[in-house]
């Protein structure tokens, strides 16, 4: 058996390369998140596997070109709050995303802009995350 004066550089080597081997950079922030599309500089970033489950089913709709259970789902989004990238208007529409209970429509929104952009809102507007897909 080695004296563990002899063991500790070892040991010390071992765990900086556990140490490392988890601080890898694999494209994102370090705590699992992915980097801000160009699009969305600066926002935070929640994955479509991150988004609750109606949240996810929105989005099917509105790739499927609907059928969309709320009136005013594909509606022009005015972005007055100026929380997301400034474009001419027309340029985001809305989609409700249903809040299980609630007698109306709720806070949650999915906001898409017409080049792909997606974001995701559970305050009714009052911030938002970029949804990369």
């Amino acid at each position: 058996m080695m004296p563990l004066r002899a063991l500790l550089p070892r040991l010390v080597a071992c765990l900086l390369l556990a140490l490392l081997a988890g601080c890898s950079s694999g494209g994102d922030d370090g705590g699992g998140r992915t980097e801000a599309p160009a699009w969305a500089e600066g926002m935070s970033v929640t994955e479509v596997s991150e988004l609750p489950a109606e949240a996810r089913r929105t989005l099917q709709l509105i790739d499927g070109g609907g059928p969309f259970p709320y009136e005013r789902d594909g509606s022009v989004f005015g972005n007055f709050e100026g929380l997301l990238p400034r474009h001419e208007r027309g340029y985001y529409r809305e989609y409700t995303v249903p809040t299980p209970g609630s007698d109306d429509r709720g806070a949650r929104r999915i906001v898409t802009g017409r080049n792909g952009e997606t974001y995701y809102t559970d305050d009714h507007y009052a911030s938002f995350t970029a949804v990369p897909r």
